[in-house]
């Protein structure tokens, strides 16, 4: 079916690893992430660049920023727009250092990282 044929009220498909991806993404509880190699080690399939690159390509209907990089790092050009969610969703932070560049947070893994099975 072609994208002037498809209904407006029909969502859109994607294949079937992203819409996996995409799945645990929404899964995740507010307030708490998993890395890129947490979601494929979930899904027992691909690699952390895979599901990456399905947010990529994805992601924007589904709460991107709570995948992240195992180093508790924000996600480059998005800092701020995932930051501004962290904090309304109180997910735990490190105080950046004076020496961090831009004086971002990272976030503080120990706390905020989900294991895929308890809520909250």
């Amino acid at each position: 079916m072609s994208e002037e044929s498809r209904s407006a009220d029909q969502p859109p498909q994607y294949p079937r690893y992203a819409e996996r991806v995409l799945d645990v993404a929404e899964l995740i509880p507010a307030g708490r992430v998993m890395t890129y190699g947490d979601v494929a080690e979930w899904l027992e399939e691909g690699g952390p660049r895979q599901v990456g690159r399905v947010l990529a390509l994805y992601g924007g209907a589904v709460p991107w920023w709570r995948v992240v990089r195992s180093d508790g790092t924000l996600l480059p050009g998005h800092e701020l727009q995932a930051l501004e969610r962290y904090r309304a969703e109180g997910t735990p932070l490190r105080t950046a250092s004076r020496a961090a560049e831009g004086h971002l947070p990272r976030l503080d893994m120990r706390q905020a990282r989900w294991d895929g099975h308890a809520r909250g």
